[in-house]
């Protein structure tokens, strides 16, 4: 579904406040009665900002900038009882919003500077009013509807904009992290290649043997470095999963026969005969469970038990894979799927992330849960072999 736009989002707020061509004909006829308060009004509000250095302090222009902002704002509230609220007049209370976090006003001074208006405003239909109490009163709820509109519009830019330089930001910031993290896997390898290189093109006699060897290294490590671009691009560009019946308890004995596993780790696998069936991918799948599993050599590198295990859970399957290492503090674990977050001195932290899209691309779910000393366990729940899932 498309996003509506900046109008037809007013609209819609319209139609939720109750907002009629009746409260615009009310505002078009209140306009002459209080057209006579705005500049008033415009120099009690900037005189009260005055008061508050921090609503103050976005002001850097001096004298010159308050008239221009106190024009601003009479044009403002001559807009308000105009009686015309189109899409130009909707972009231009937008702008508002925007311009807010430009300058990096708190919207908390906003709604205290509508509320301050408000009241203003209201006074001065009473002031002039001359018709009977119940239009008065119709007339001051019609003024109410139309400022909370105005609100809802600058708060509602505000927070677009600001969500959009937010993301903005943190788009750069993992730019540059993902940069960094290239450059330290890069650049071992190709200080590697480059010694090896050096050694072949100055050695003028160097053994058959020793040129093999040299020659190896560079392969090894310009593969190692596909790896890691490998690794980048799969993160950038995973696949939809093509979707298939697995059989999870021969999915499990089939993928631990061909992993190559230290001898020093003794391996447990414990699958009910419940575990029954999933739909998933089964080479995505595979990159899920290799990666769970390797982290969790990884975690007992003087050896220790490897525990996988299977068995229904709530309306699906869950996996875990649990080692007895050295466990994870609570800070470490709330950002290891994080992408680019790494404890590793080699590696660039993309492999639980990875895994992660992995999951939730099957309509699935990947937790953690550690103790420091005692060991980690990941869980994978993946929705049961009963309808294939929908959704994206």
């Amino acid at each position: 579904m498309e996003a509506l736009s900046p109008f037809e989002r007013y609209q819609d707020l319209q139609r939720y406040v109750g907002w009629s061509a009746e409260d615009a004909s009310r505002m078009l006829a209140a306009g002459p009665l209080v057209a006579g308060h705005f500049s008033t009004l415009a120099d009690d509000f900037y005189e009260e900002i005055d008061r508050h250095p921090d609503a103050r302090k976005v002001i850097t222009g001096g004298q010159p900038q308050i008239v221009r902002l106190k024009r601003t704002m009479v044009r403002w509230m001559e807009e308000l009882f105009s009686g015309e609220y189109d899409e130009q007049y909707v972009l231009r209370r937008c702008q508002i919003g925007h311009r807010h976090v430009e300058i990096g006003l708190s919207q908390v001074y906003t709604i205290a500077a509508i509320s301050r208006l408000r009241s203003g405003l209201m006074d001065a239909v009473g002031l002039k009013w001359q018709g009977d109490s119940e239009g008065l009163l119709a007339t001051r709820m019609s003024v109410n509807r139309l400022l909370d509109l105005d609100l809802a519009l600058i708060e509602d830019a505000y927070q677009a904009e600001f969500h959009r330089r937010e993301q903005s930001v943190q788009r750069l910031i993992t730019i540059g992290q993902v940069a960094g993290g290239i450059a330290h896997e890069l650049r071992n390898p190709l200080n590697i290649i480059k010694t090896s290189t050096y050694f072949l093109l100055n050695s003028q006699h160097a053994p058959p043997e020793k040129v093999r060897s040299h020659l190896e290294r560079i392969d090894r490590q310009v593969n190692s470095s596909d790896a890691v671009i490998a690794g980048l691009n799969s993160f950038a560009r995973l696949p939809v999963p093509e979707l298939r019946r697995v059989d999870i308890r021969q999915f499990l004995k089939q993928l631990t026969e061909t992993l190559e596993l230290p001898q020093e780790i003794t391996v447990q696998t414990q699958t009910t005969k419940d575990a029954g069936e999933i739909f998933g991918d089964p080479q995505q799948l595979s990159i899920v469970f290799s990666n769970l599993i390797r982290n969790a050599c990884d975690a007992m590198p003087q050896g220790g038990r490897l525990q996988i295990a299977a068995d229904l859970a709530k309306q699906g399957v869950e996996i875990s894979v649990r080692d007895s290492g050295v466990g994870m503090d609570k800070e470490i674990l709330q950002r290891v799927m994080d992408p680019l977050f790494t404890t590793k001195a080699r590696g660039i932290g993309l492999g639980l992330s990875i895994s992660r899209a992995i999951v939730e691309k099957h309509h699935g779910r990947l937790t953690a849960s550690s103790e420091t000393g005692k060991g980690t366990t990941f869980t994978v729940w993946l929705p049961e072999a009963t309808d294939i899932p929908t959704g994206d």
